[in-house]
């Protein structure tokens, strides 16, 4: 009897603790997380075959991507502000395209503030994901700024596994942004955030603890470190645009190099019997080789159309494409806000205004949004020659028109005269810069009474465009 007892209950514990491949549940559950970040509105890629569509069929193809399987969707943020196709219309095409790719939450980036707080408390309301900001406070109150429908964290459950996501925020927001969309809001230091949202989420009991962060590799690493005792097994990262998959202490940290050009990926092997994370991995992988998924195909198509409907005008031509960075176009920019009013002397642009290139063949409206896609108008101030070379030198390395520089000084262009440190000068800037953007907060300091002209930054440029009247035949060439 005793040995028939003994063979019962052995019987017992195998059935409890038969394997997967047996028939049973062992308790052990997979979990792998695909992660973007920055993707700045560019669902037709910038290369050919790398879009949001192509990254989704890649997801199908090579890691068996299903909205049932046990995958999560995260992004860093940045979804908009890029190409005309997502700029023009503030975001709402990028959303409905993240929606129908899956994507499960993501970080709040300094580029959807671009638009305004109602545009964003628009897109979140459109988005069928989180959008998640836990360092986000309103100024007067200290709270969270849920009225928008930002939220601290959520908790997903996939494969039967408790996640606990985080969001957080570039503290470095104020002035990547205009600061004049933010100004009732702060952006708090991460480590006591994060250690207050673990102190309230593990009322949860999630089984995993992740954190989105629109946050450069440069902060976040030290940030894991500082913060291993709180048990994060993921950190993905943004806003620098790194491609990284690596280990910080036992906290796993992902970043793709935006614009949908590649992913990260992380693997997890959960035991849910001891409530312990048994393995996890990662890698780094290129939007390359996929299959493009057909209904999100369908959905750039729809808005490609939308955007063409609008915005598809012909300025001109060009035999060459102009990169955001090539010399040639920053200049054209700020000399063609100087054209627009004869009574300035100089005008100068933080560098990064431009975000694309001006491509060769066909010159639109569209492409014209995607090199200057911000909301800023230009601004005209009074400034003494101190003060401009205190801004020159400070800031985005900005691009200046109407001085030449010399080997040691810097000279008016139409005179050739030492740019007078005693004399004022009348210099036109975006508002963007006037507000306090990238770091040049003096301006204002300078001229509090700046004149808004509410010529938008790019309408000059559109103007010059046209007056060349250039075609295939003479096609443009920036001096």
């Amino acid at each position: 009897m005793r040995l028939f007892l003994t063979l019962v209950l052995l019987s017992l514990t195998a059935c409890q603790s038969s394997s997967d491949g047996a028939g049973g549940d062992t308790g052990i559950r997979h979990l792998t997380v695909l992660y973007s970040n920055d993707e700045h509105g560019w669902m037709e890629g910038r290369e050919p075959g790398r879009g949001a569509g192509d990254l989704l069929g890649l997801w199908r193809e090579k890691e068996g991507y299903s909205e049932e399987g046990p995958f999560l969707l995260l992004s860093g943020g940045d979804h908009w502000t890029g190409p005309a196709i997502s700029t023009w219309f503030e975001g709402e095409s990028m959303v409905e395209v993240m929606n129908a790719m899956g994507y499960d939450a993501t970080a709040i980036g300094n580029h959807e503030f671009d638009f305004g707080l109602d545009n964003l408390e628009a897109r979140i309301a459109q988005a069928s994901f989180p959008y998640l900001g836990a360092n986000i406070r309103w100024k007067a109150s200290d709270t969270i700024p849920s009225e928008l429908g930002i939220a601290a964290s959520t908790i997903s459950e996939v494969n039967d596994v408790s996640i606990a996501i985080i969001g957080l925020s570039t503290i470095n927001t104020p002035s990547t942004t205009n600061p004049i969309n933010i100004v009732d809001l702060n952006f708090l230091d991460y480590e006591p955030v994060l250690r207050n949202a673990v102190a309230q989420l593990r009322q949860e009991s999630p089984d995993l603890i992740f954190v989105v962060a629109h946050v450069c590799m440069a902060a976040l690493r030290p940030l894991a470190l500082a913060v291993a005792d709180l048990d994060i097994s993921l950190m993905g990262g943004g806003h620098c645009n790194e491609l990284v998959a690596e280990r910080a202490g036992e906290t796993i940290l992902l970043e793709s190099n935006g614009n949908f050009r590649s992913y990260a990926r992380a693997q997890f092997e959960y035991d849910l019997g001891s409530r312990r994370l048994l393995s996890s991995s990662f890698s780094i992988e290129q939007n390359e080789g996929g299959a493009a998924d057909a209904p999100v195909q369908r959905l750039i198509a729809k808005w490609r159309s939308e955007t063409e409907a609008q915005l598809s005008g012909v300025l001109g031509f060009s035999s060459r494409e102009y990169p955001a960075n090539d010399e040639r176009l920053q200049r054209a920019v700020v000399e063609s806000w100087l054209r627009l009013d004869n009574s300035a002397d100089i005008a100068i642009n933080n560098r990064l205004a431009l975000r694309a290139p001006l491509p060769s063949g066909r010159l639109t409206l569209a492409d014209v949004v995607g090199v200057l896609p911000f909301e800023n108008t230009v601004v005209a101030v009074e400034l003494s020659g101190a003060e401009i070379l205190q801004l020159i030198a400070q800031g985005q390395r900005p691009f200046v028109a109407g001085l030449i520089r010399t080997e040691n000084d810097w000279r008016l262009r139409g005179s050739g005269r030492l740019i007078d440190t005693a004399e004022t000068y009348r210099v036109l800037i975006n508002s963007f810069m006037y507000e306090g953007g990238a770091g040049y907060d003096a301006i204002a300091e300078f001229d509090a009474n700046g004149f808004d002209t509410a010529i938008h930054y790019r309408q000059p440029l559109v103007d010059w465009l046209i007056e060349q009247d250039s075609s295939a035949d003479r096609p443009l060439s920036l001096p």
